[in-house]
């Protein structure tokens, strides 16, 4: 099999969709140490014992698809015009109202309409919204990214950023909940290990995980 060049590497990942949170493409080309805990379980276990749950930023719904239970009422919000059309097509079959929401305040439910709001990946939170929409002793379950998160890369074509590396900081997250009237019960950091085996595989990464 002859190698192929720089150029072509490049243009085929510019060309490629990156729609939804598939990341297959990447079979191969990169590898991605998993979180110890198992998110995907932690989940649908969550789910499979709610009465109203909300999943956040649902990207094109393949994770919240997976769960092999879902409650009686179960919506997710999208931002991204592609991914929202993705994840309706996905998971409306199941039951799933998929909302359009612009990842900014407010959330657009009543107070205290679910009992479990999940977030595979936040790009953004709103701890009073998430507050707001959880009924009291209600749970908010996610997988934040930490921060300095795949920074070795950011650094590389940036240079040191100091300052960055702070941001979302468990323990900064965590007195935002509080504060936002939520009780921190479980937090759980890992570092995990990221490789990349060729450019077009970072180029991908780049214009999917922004």
């Amino acid at each position: 099999m002859t190698s192929r060049t720089f150029e072509e590497l490049v243009e085929e990942a510019q060309s490629v969709s990156v729609d939804g949170w598939d990341f297959s493409w990447l079979d191969g080309r990169a590898t991605e140490q998993r979180p110890s805990w198992g998110y995907q379980q932690l989940m649908s276990e969550r789910l499979s014992r709610a009465a109203a749950a909300l999943d956040i930023q649902t990207g094109g719904g393949e994770v919240l698809s997976a769960a092999t239970t879902l409650p009686p009422v179960m919506a997710a919000t999208e931002s991204w015009p592609p991914n929202v059309a993705k994840a309706t097509a996905l998971l409306r079959p199941r039951g799933v109202v998929v909302v359009s929401d612009p990842d900014e305040p407010p959330l657009p439910f009543a107070d205290a309409a679910f009992d479990l709001v999940t977030c595979r990946h936040p790009a953004t939170v709103w701890w009073s919204e998430i507050s707001r929409v959880l009924e009291p002793g209600g749970t908010y379950l996610a997988q934040h990214v930490g921060h300095a998160s795949v920074f070795e890369l950011v650094e590389y074509f940036l240079g040191p950023q100091p300052e960055a590396r702070r941001g979302r900081h468990y323990e900064d997250e965590s007195a935002d909940a509080r504060d936002a009237g939520l009780e921190v019960v479980d937090l759980r950091f890992e570092r995990l290990r990221l490789e990349f085996f060729d450019i077009g595989a970072v180029i991908y990464f780049l214009r999917k995980v922004i």
